[in-house]
């Protein structure tokens, strides 16, 4: 066993709905992998993972005493918000504007994922990560939000553990590299910096690690 002790790994969200195959419906038009369609005489389970998700989600009949719909403030993480929330519409879901949290105004239990802040239209002003949201509902009312995620806060991540789930989450983070290096080359006289990649690499690494990023 390691300094860190045993992993132990977030594995399954169980979400309440009335209608399985309504729902089942739903969350296949998001995109999501079907995992497990399992029945019985009085059971089904149903799983869905959504794409380079660790985590899946599970439904069914007879597999939770939840009230449908009662499940809320369930994160999806993404690199884009505008992104992910233009692919969400062009699949016919129903999603909310981009919005961010503004000022330290309580808004009630109807929306505690907004840590009790106000919300406000649009993207995050300064496009600072954590705090650029999008919001939808499956049929039964089920909530999840879309959070823009680009750089974690420091220790949430360790360095041995940069990776991406997908190939467009790399290009974000490259595209963010790229733009840094920019300002970095300006910095240094315009001079063509030969050693890009490796200064990349370095950026990338420590946006992820959430550790105080190169000049």
């Amino acid at each position: 066993m390691t300094d860190k002790g045993l992993d132990m790994k977030f594995e399954i969200v169980v979400i309440p709905v009335a209608d399985v195959d309504r729902a089942k419906e739903f969350y296949a038009r998001l995109g999501w992998r079907l995992d497990a369609d399992f029945a019985a005489d009085d059971y089904r389970v149903i799983q869905f993972t959504p794409p380079g998700s660790g985590c899946s989600v599970i439904f069914g009949r007879n597999v939770t005493a939840a009230a449908p719909g009662s499940a809320q403030g369930l994160y999806l993480i993404v690199s884009d918000i505008e992104a992910a929330r233009a692919e969400l519409a062009d699949r016919g879901v129903g999603v909310s504007e981009t919005f961010h949290p503004e000022g330290d105004v309580y808004t009630g239990p109807d929306e505690p994922y907004l840590f009790g802040r106000v919300r406000v239209g649009g993207r995050d002003p300064e496009a600072r990560s954590y705090r650029s949201f999008a919001a939808f509902s499956d049929p039964d009312g089920n909530g999840w939000l879309l959070q823009e995620i680009t750089a974690r806060l420091p220790g949430r991540v360790s360095a041995d553990d940069t990776l991406f789930s997908s190939s467009s989450e790399l290009a974000a983070a490259l595209r963010r590299a790229a733009e840094a290096h920019g300002e970095h080359e300006k910095r240094n006289g315009g001079q063509h910096d030969e050693n890009w990649p490796d200064w990349y690499a370095e950026y990338i690494v420590r946006e992820q690690a959430g550790k105080e990023l190169p000049l």
